[in-house]
């Protein structure tokens, strides 16, 4: 970790100060790091990308994530790993649905 001085304009600190005591109970660098990391988002696309995949076998009827095409128990789906980087597709938040691609869809990514 790493201390930083800055200064800001009144406006700036009194912008950080309701922010702060409005989403992260008065923490001003959290408040400031979440701000960093929404202009990441929206400007370089930085998030949360696909690094590789893992499969996993079915233990019941699963449909693709990205092509929707179904799958019977058995056969096998890829699941995403996701790491922080930048990507023009790059998620802001992971996801919190459950996420498996076929074969097809998994290859297309990675290419």
């Amino acid at each position: 970790m790493k201390r930083l001085n800055f200064t800001l304009n009144h406006e700036t600190v009194q912008l950080l100060d309701e922010l702060s005591s409005l989403y992260y109970h008065g923490n001003k660098s959290r408040t400031v790091r979440a701000a960093l990391e929404s202009l990441a988002t929206h400007v370089g696309h930085a998030g949360w990308v696909i690094s590789g995949y893992t499969p996993m076998t079915l233990q019941q009827t699963t449909n693709c994530h990205t092509c929707g095409v179904a799958y019977a128990e058995g056969d096998t789906l890829y699941r995403p790993v996701f790491k922080r980087g930048i990507a023009k597709e790059a998620l802001p938040h992971l996801p919190s649905e459950n996420w498996l691609d076929c074969q097809q869809c998994a290859e297309a990514q990675e290419s």
